[in-house]
């Protein structure tokens, strides 16, 4: 649990008041001193900087991990900041031209809730909006979900699953995703999401996300 706001207050005003009091001490007369010529160079990291030149670092990590992989499926990972970490299942989308087109995100919600899992779809920003996105399961009857928002990465879909739903991509095969370009309002773009190793994937996210 944080500090009290009045307890931070407290101390960051001793701290000021006791920098203050250093500050008004008087010090002790010194004999003036030539100023120091710059020391030279003493290894070739040195002799970069003083030439302006920078040696370069590594980079960041990124924050989210690759923890485990079901055929097309990726288990991926991130750490919430309090030493846990919540995991879902990824899979990128491609045409039938291996042109990466959308992104497919899928999580599991706590028990009770009225959907048993989400998914978070990005498409292309040249998505027509008003055409929504279409997903059908197999057979089933596809279902119409709206875009919730767009950013610099692609316009957003957040849409929830029922236990029934969930069940349902544990025996499937595949997702048939269709969305519609701004740019061709009378055409459709399909995309496959395969179901292939899907329930491993599911299951291990579900047993990550637990702990």
């Amino acid at each position: 649990m944080s500090k009290p706001l009045s307890h931070l207050m407290a101390l960051t005003l001793a701290v000021g008041l006791a920098q203050g009091a250093s500050a008004q001490t008087t010090p002790a007369p010194e004999s003036p001193v030539a100023p120091a010529a710059p020391a030279a160079p003493t290894a070739d990291g040195d002799a970069a900087t003083a030439q302006g030149l920078s040696m370069g670092q590594a980079p960041a990590e990124d924050p989210m991990r690759i923890v485990a992989k079901f055929e097309k499926w990726e288990q991926r990972c991130i750490s919430d900041g309090s030493g846990k970490e919540r995991c879902q299942l990824y899979q990128l989308l491609q045409d039938n031209q291996n042109n990466s087109v959308a992104e497919f995100s899928l999580f599991n919600l706590p028990a009770g809730s009225q959907a048993a899992a989400g998914a978070t779809i990005i498409v292309p920003l040249e998505t027509l909006l008003t055409a929504n996105l279409t997903m059908k399961i197999d057979s089933a009857p596809p279902k119409v979900y709206p875009f919730t928002w767009c950013s610099e990465i692609g316009c957003v879909a957040r849409i929830g699953f029922t236990q029934a739903e969930v069940d349902s991509l544990k025996r499937g095969s595949k997702v048939l995703l269709t969305i519609v370009p701004v740019v061709a309002p009378d055409q459709k773009v399909e995309l496959d999401v395969s179901l292939t190793g899907f329930t491993a994937g599911y299951e291990a996210v579900i047993a990550a996300n637990a702990q």
